[in-house]
C-alpha cells in the first residue's frame, strides 16, 4: 500500500479541483491528524510566506501570522530547511524555534512541514494539537505527502 493511498479521499478530491478550497484542504488535514489548529502558507514572489488558510488561530494573532519571513518561527524554519519541524510541547519550548507569540495559540504538539515538489518550495502547512504530542515518522511522512500534493496544485 502506498502512502498516497492512506491520504483521505476528502483531501485528494479537493486537490483534484482546478481551484482547490485551501480551507477545506486544511480542515480535512486537521481532521485526519486529529488536530485542532493549523495553517497553510504559500510562498510569494518576494520569498515570504503568506497566510492562505487557517483554523483555530485566535483572531488577535492573525496579523502576526499573515506574512512570515523564511527562517522565522516553525513555518519559516520548515521552509528554510525544506524539512519538517516538530515540537512535542510548544508551550514549554525554549529552543527559540517558535516565536514567543506562538504560545498564545494554546497548542502544544505541533508540526510544520514544507510544501515541496521536486525540491521546489511552495509554502508550508502546520498542524497542532491542544496536548503534548510527538508525531510519528509515518504521520510526518503523510503530512509531507499531503504537502507534495498541495504543491502540485501551486505550480504555475
Amino acid at each position: 500500500m502506498s502512502i498516497t493511498s492512506e491520504i483521505p479521499k476528502t483531501i485528494t478530491d479537493e486537490l483534484g479541483n482546478d481551484h482547490p478550497n485551501w480551507a477545506l484542504v486544511l480542515n480535512a488535514t486537521l481532521n485526519f491528524f486529529d488536530c485542532t489548529t493549523g495553517t497553510i502558507h504559500t510562498l510569494d514572489q518576494n520569498s515570504l510566506l503568506q497566510l492562505t488558510a487557517h483554523k483555530g488561530i485566535p483572531e488577535f494573532l492573525i496579523p502576526k501570522l499573515t506574512t512570515i519571513p523564511i527562517g522565522k518561527g516553525m513555518a519559516g524554519i520548515a521552509a528554510e530547511r525544506k524539512k519538517p519541524v516538530e515540537m512535542c510541547n510548544l508551550q514549554t519550548d525554549d529552543s527559540g524555534v517558535a516565536r514567543p507569540s506562538a504560545k498564545d495559540t494554546k497548542v502544544e504538539g505541533s508540526l510544520a512541514a514544507p510544501l515541496l515538489h521536486d525540491n521546489t518550495l511552495y509554502g508550508t502547512i502546520g498542524i497542532a494539537k491542544p496536548i503534548p504530542y510527538d508525531f510519528s515518522e509515518k504521520e510526518i511522512s503523510l503530512l509531507m505527502q499531503i504537502g507534495n500534493l498541495i504543491s502540485k496544485k501551486m505550480i504555475k
